[in-house]
């Protein structure tokens, strides 16, 4: 403390509320979880109420032998010398399993305060902890907090600030005479640089043969020789190894203050136990859980969402506006359906008119020139026409339209003229949308209408980006209920549940955790697989873990949706659900086909977590989580899809025409279809013919598909910018007509959602599994694998459609069929000789799982 700063460090185990207690003092946003692995790596922040004071969370673990790398993280900061008081947060309704690693963090010799957390847990059970004679026994003070609560958290603090000024003392449990004789030994042969304090922690461990900690300490070789023999009779009389006479020993000591200071109220079955009863249930537990996601996904894209996305796409990001609390909305509506009524039946005199005979070149050409008086002059002339009063428009009634069945004469659509349409700042306080006020702002700042200027940041950065942010709406409405589901501990169970399936499949119920994480970005969930201590386990955890549909995916979904049903929204809720299922189907499929290969053969690692209690979410901690994930896609969209719509936008207006490079709307003589002579046309039309078998061998579905791996959300926002539809709902059936044209099929189309969600994931995350991997060929194996996983299954998908609904066989069938054939045999073949060795026989174990 010579800087005069205190560090203060964080330990305890998985779901102790340590996190909670270091976002509640520091005010950091730590996300709070239910299981393993929340906080892998320390972070660091200052105490609000005194920022000399720097508290370092540490990952929760479970003990401090290193066996995984949350395990090393936490031991080598309390070892360095760093921290000057360790607040051990226990969980107080579980005693026995916190306080193990309690007492090897009082076993290193530096000061120690003990958090007895969830105090309110504690005295609404009914039972009763003798905190002062809980303080003697662990030889250090002792706080009960709530905090979630936020009780008792200054006196916690000030207890730290005293410890801090004190030096470490030496522990106060002592194990079994026969073992305390050993480590007394043992401690005498410590060379004397060891400070008093620690001597009994590098005993203990020398005691264990912690690789780590003997590398610590010089001992000369008679003396290491002596600690070895020491430590062998040891074992041959207690008839045990070293490990687990030490772990015997600790529970022990942990039995008998269990005994003294904890006194239990009369048994009985939690809420948590009999609702785990049914959620955890071998047979319901797993339905459950299906039904459950199926509703999360339908009410965030089908249902609720949809209708808040409806109004970001349409009138905040679209050119329709809104009405401030809907003032003047009805009589709006109203005018403009006049409006719409009136345009109709002059369309359908017109082509009636047309049908007579009748000359209506010049309206057409005022109409074409957006000449309005010429247009109504024009009018006026055909309907003074003899052969105009035998004519008589039909009007169909269309309810998407907005009209209803009308004979026109030709004096009724004279009459429609005088109908003009609707201003919506005449009718009540109005806003115009963002693509309206920034295409308007720059007309009068002396843009030109739809010159480049205009069409870069309308159609290029509002457009693109736009067609992103309508789908925050949808997005936030998911991570609600997702965060809900993980904060108030249903999701810790679904981890119990999915292990007893995914170890079935060569994976450990720890995959599940990154997996779930992977639903709000995959960045994260990467990074969540350094939880997994088998190496082999780990690897195929981060190849398999983006299957997972995270956030960014959910806009292609929408749109793949929207395609798929046209404008039958009522046979839309299955397929959001469908896709979210598919990568799971990939998770599995690759779990079972790669397990079988000598790469990753091995036993899945056993899955120990503790079942927490049912609560309802802190809300605070509900809402950063929530606000962490949306804030991570704005964040995404405002940098990188900002720069890749600007560069789309330039690859797709300029291009070759007539042997000139330039801007192709501004070239004379450009057709309609211009994009086709662009850039991105050409780079497009370079790899199209990779996707050919999997139906989509357009340069604009080219396009999309490898815009997607800058950024997942790139996908929507480049075909906003494409088909220049940035602006339209996601309801709009004018957003999925443009769409479902670049594909020949329907097959081709899913084929085509399928290949983007399942390939290798967005730049960002192949820059964390190149990390996480920490060598350049896994890296290259894990993109590789995914890419060629999701052009298989999209080929397959195209090719059985093919043939089933067209009924066309060719080349490109047989070989769907060779795969698919080749995919079933290695996902049913019986598991290789290789596959599990000796050592994996050794240290197989049951799952073990514990309810609060």
């Amino acid at each position: 403390m010579a800087d005069s700063q205190i560090h203060v460090a964080l330990a305890g185990n998985p779901n102790c509320g340590k996190t909670t207690l270091f976002n509640l003092i520091t005010g950091a946003n730590g996300y709070v979880g239910n299981w393993p692995g929340v906080t892998v790596e320390k972070k660091e922040a200052k105490l609000l109420s005194d920022k000399s004071v720097t508290i370092t969370d540490l990952p929760g673990i479970y003990s401090l032998s290193p066996y995984s790398p949350e395990e090393q993280c936490s031991r080598d900061y309390l070892m360095s010398g760093e921290p000057d008081v360790v607040v051990q947060v226990i969980d107080a309704t579980n005693l026995e399993r916190n306080l193990y690693l309690a007492l090897q963090v009082i076993e290193t010799g530096l000061p120690v305060v003990a958090a007895l957390n969830m105090a309110d847990l504690v005295e609404k059970s009914g039972d009763k902890i003798d905190v002062k004679k809980l303080s003697d026994r662990l030889g250090c003070p002792v706080v009960m907090i709530s905090a979630l609560k936020n009780k008792s958290i200054d006196e916690l603090f000030a207890q730290v600030k005293k410890s801090a000024a004190t030096k470490g003392h030496v522990p106060e449990h002592k194990f079994d005479s026969a073992i305390e004789d050993v480590l007394t030994h043992i401690e005498n042969l410590l060379p004397a640089s060891v400070s008093a304090e620690k001597r009994r922690y590098y005993a203990v461990k020398l005691f264990e043969r912690d690789e780590a900690a003997c590398k610590l300490i010089n001992l000369t070789k008679d003396h290491a020789e002596r600690v070895e023999q020491l430590v062998a009779q040891c074992e041959k009389d207690c008839d045990d190894d070293a490990e687990s006479i030490i772990t015997g020993e600790r529970y022990g000591v942990i039995a008998h203050i269990i005994d003294e200071c904890l006194t239990k109220a009369p048994a009985k079955m939690s809420t948590s136990e009999k609702i785990d009863r049914v959620v955890t249930n071998r047979i319901l537990g797993l339905p459950i859980f299906v039904v459950i996601m199926f509703a999360v996904y339908y009410i965030a894209v089908s249902t609720l969402g949809g209708t808040v996305t409806d109004f970001t796409n349409d009138q905040l990001f679209g050119t329709d506006g809104w009405f401030v609390l809907g003032q003047g909305r009805d009589a709006y509506d109203e005018a403009a359906g006049d409006y719409t009524q009136a345009q109709a039946e002059i369309a359908a005199f017109i082509d009636a008119a047309d049908a007579k005979g009748i000359d209506v070149s010049a309206y057409n050409d005022a109409v074409d020139a957006e000449d309005g008086d010429a247009a109504a002059d024009a009018l006026k002339t055909i309907a003074a026409e003899p052969e105009a009063a035998s004519v008589k428009g039909k009007v169909e009634e269309d309810e998407d339209a907005g009209t209803t069945a009308a004979t026109v004469t030709a004096s009724q659509a004279v009459k429609d003229l005088d109908v003009t349409e609707p201003d919506p700042a005449d009718y009540g306080p109005f806003v115009p949308g963002i693509t309206t006020a920034v295409h308007d702002a720059l007309v009068a700042g002396g843009t030109e209408d739809g010159g480049l200027v205009d069409s870069l940041v309308c159609d290029g950065i509002v457009g693109g980006i736009g067609a992103i942010m309508g789908f925050v709406p949808q997005m936030f409405l998911l991570f609600v209920m997702l965060s809900f589901l993980e904060d108030c501990g249903y999701m810790a169970r679904v981890a119990f549940i999915m292990d007893r399936i995914f170890r079935r499949f060569g994976l450990s119920g720890k995959s599940f955790i990154p997996m779930l994480v992977s639903s709000g970005c995959g960045v994260p969930g990467v990074m969540a697989t350094k939880t997994i201590e088998n190496e082999k386990d780990r690897r195929m955890t981060v190849m398999t873990t983006t299957f997972i549909p995270c956030g960014a995916k959910l806009p292609i979904i929408a749109l793949l949706m929207g395609s798929i049903i046209g404008d039958s929204s009522t046979s839309a809720r299955w397929i959001s659900p469908l896709f979210y299922f598919l990568g799971v189907f990939a998770v599995i499929a690759s779990g079972l086909m790669l397990k079988k290969t000598k790469l990753f053969a091995g036993r899945p690692t056993p899955f120990v977590m503790e079942l927490p209690a049912y609560h309802f979410p802190a809300i605070r901690s509900w809402a950063l989580h929530v606000w962490e994930r949306c804030w991570a896609f704005i964040k995404k969209a405002g940098t990188v899809i900002f720069a890749s719509t600007v560069v789309v936008w330039f690859l797709s207006n300029f291009g070759m025409f007539e042997g000139a490079f330039g801007y192709l709307p501004s070239m004379e003589g450009i057709p309609e279809e211009f994009m086709d002579y662009s850039v991105l046309a050409m780079l497009g039309n370079l790899v199209a013919w990779t996707f050919a078998p999997l139906g989509f061998s357009t340069w604009q579905a080219t396009a999309l598909t490898v815009s997607g791996l800058v950024a997942k959300e790139n996908v929507v926002a480049t075909a906003g910018s494409l088909l220049s539809v940035g602006d339209v709902g996601e309801t709009d059936p004018s957003l999925w007509t443009a769409f479902a044209a670049m594909f020949p099929t329907m097959g081709a189309c899913v084929a085509f959602g399928a290949f983007n969600l399942l390939c290798a994931p967005c730049f960002a995350a192949m820059g964390t599994i190149r990390n996480q991997m920490n060598s350049g060929k896994w890296t290259a194996i894990a993109i590789g694998y995914e890419c060629a996983f999701a052009w298989v299954i999209g080929l397959i998908i195209n090719q059985l459609y093919e043939l089933i609904v067209l009924g066309q066989f060719g080349f490109w069938t047989i070989v769907a069929f060779v795969l698919l054939a080749g995919m079933l045999f290695q996902i049913f073949r019986p598991m290789p000789h290789f596959a599990w060795t000796d050592e994996d026989e050794t240290n197989s174990s049951s799952v073990v799982n514990a309810t609060a």
